[in-house]
């Protein structure tokens, strides 16, 4: 057996082998027939020719695949009764039922040394399951294990079980950067709407998917709760699922459903869900979301995160009407303009009248809030943070943060320097889907200065830094000092913006700076 960090992704590669998942796993979005606003129709769905960016016309093969399976697909020859009730990508029900087991141990007792093994995450980390897992480690060995950011300290992370687990993060969340650092992890790069892809298409297909689940309702439904992103698309290519059965999980609605019988090995737990303390904005994030909100237009469709920031935003569009909400996530800061009316979703072209994200995490306030909402859809990132989708939405402000942003309007967002804290996510899915949506704003925005005192708006990124948003990509930059427009704008130009909004005290050395690079002696009227 190869060793789980050196041997992986050789053996493994679609580059060396076209994987057989492709013949029931195209990568157009998995939504329900009837989702798709008008016109939209990913190709092999629908006959309108659409098809999301990056996926695959007919005739398309990836360049390093050759000619696969992919390329000769035709869904309408697949029978939902014949080849896909055999896959995992039918999670309905089943003539089989799962394994009900006495305790975590059981559930994950034939869990293989050498599997890739796919965590379900965020908020919905089955902290039971991993613990007994952890138990395992003198037993196990390469045993991959494959995730976005974890609410929960993942047990098999620890540097000190390296030689039983190693983890490929899809984003590095903060209880996961010392297994990053320590080298007994890595980083995988992605945009979050090809994260479905990496699972589905054959690339990093797990062996086994670890949920946490809500109870079966009375059809013996399971909901994967407030994660779909990556959950769905790793339960429908997975061999084996184990699931907790969790009474603290939502059921929430859209494309989250398992049927109890689509799972291989069941175990009930009582887990409670992270709560995600939250911090009022600060006096320069406050200024920040003000001049955010000013820019934002009644009947506009929203993307934000979580965090101060975004709460300051969201605290001063109470006055707004008929806002929308298509994002990848989101958080409580919300609900108060669901309630108040502020948010109808009615002006959105795809899904109206829904709220539309892939996965949530805060307090228990908003997991009351998405438990049982019909009003609230989750799905799979390649729907949620489709370009296309994204863009079909009028007036799409899309709000992303920054670590720094150099003059020429580069945008690093996932690390310090070499250091990694945090990843792609879907920064880039929707600064392009609010460019390409009619009156869109795409909008990064950072305080101008780091808690060191030190500009972030800066010369040159840190050696190391990653170029998460690259400059034509680019359009609003924001700080506490105000807005800068860079899109249309030439080098020059956009530094001169960019100095603009940075803190005064750095100004005149930035200013320096961008003359000794441009050759310059004057700004250019």
């Amino acid at each position: 057996m190869m060793s789980a960090r050196s041997g992986y992704d050789t053996y493994r590669s679609p580059a060396f082998e076209p994987p057989a998942a492709y013949a029931y796993a195209p990568q157009p979005s998995y939504a329900p027939a009837g989702y798709a606003p008008s016109g939209y129709a990913p190709s092999g769905y629908a006959s309108s020719g659409y098809a999301p960016s990056g996926y695959a016309p007919s005739g398309y093969a990836p360049s390093s695949v050759g000619q696969p399976a992919y390329a000769q697909y035709d869904r309408s020859n697949v029978h939902f009764g014949s080849a896909l009730a055999d896959s995992k990508l039918f999670l309905g029900k089943r003539n089989s039922q799962p394994v009900v087991c006495s305790t975590p141990d059981e559930a994950v007792a034939n869990i293989k040394s050498g599997e890739r093994v796919y965590i379900h995450s965020v908020a919905a980390t089955p902290l039971t399951l991993l613990n007994a897992l952890a138990k395992r480690k003198d037993e196990l060995r390469n045993v991959e294990l494959i995730h976005l950011h974890l609410e929960k300290a993942n047990p098999c992370e620890d540097p000190s079980l390296a030689a039983s687990f190693f983890t490929n993060h899809l984003f590095v969340g903060a209880k996961s950067r010392k297994n990053v650092a320590s080298g007994a992890g890595s980083y995988v790069p992605v945009f979050l709407q090809d994260a479905p892809l990496l699972l589905r298409g054959g690339y990093l297909p797990p062996d086994v998917a670890l949920l946490n689940v809500s109870p079966p309702d009375r059809h013996g439904f399971c909901s994967l709760g407030v994660e779909v992103s990556t959950a769905l698309p790793a339960a429908q290519s997975a061999k084996t699922l184990i699931a907790q059965i969790n009474p603290n999980m939502p059921r929430t609605h859209g494309y989250s459903f398992v049927h109890m019988s689509a799972f291989d090995y069941v175990v009930h737990v009582d887990e409670p869900l992270p709560i995600i303390p939250i911090t009022p904005p600060s006096d320069v994030e406050r200024a920040i979301g003000k001049t955010i909100a000013g820019m934002v237009r009644d009947g506009a469709t929203l993307q934000m995160g979580i965090g101060s920031i975004p709460d300051a935003v969201l605290a001063e569009l109470k006055n707004h009407k008929n806002l929308g909400v298509h994002t990848e996530m989101f958080a409580e800061g919300v609900i108060d303009l669901v309630e108040s009316g502020v948010i109808t979703n009615l002006n959105k072209k795809f899904l109206p009248g829904k709220l539309l994200t892939s996965f949530a995490m805060g307090s228990q306030r908003l997991y009351d809030f998405v438990n049982d909402n019909p009003s609230v859809s989750f799905m799979d990132a390649s729907v949620t943070n489709d370009v296309h989708t994204i863009g079909a939405n009028p007036l799409v402000t899309a709000i992303n943060s920054a670590i720094e942003v150099d003059l020429t309007g580069q945008v690093c967002a996932d690390s310090v320097g070499t250091k990694m804290i945090s990843g792609v996510g879907g920064q880039v899915d929707f600064e392009r889907g609010a460019a390409i949506s009619k009156g869109g704003l795409p909008i990064i925005c950072l305080p101008s200065t780091a808690k060191d005192g030190s500009s972030r708006i800066v010369p040159v990124l840190k050696p190391g830094a990653g170029v998460i948003t690259t400059r034509p990509h680019v359009h609003y930059v924001i700080t506490e000092y105000g807005a800068a427009f860079l899109f249309g704008k030439n080098l020059i130009q956009r530094a001169h913006a960019l100095i603009s909004i940075a803190h005064p005290d750095h100004r005149e050395e930035l200013e320096r700076q961008a003359f000794e690079r441009f050759g310059i002696r004057s700004w250019i009227k």
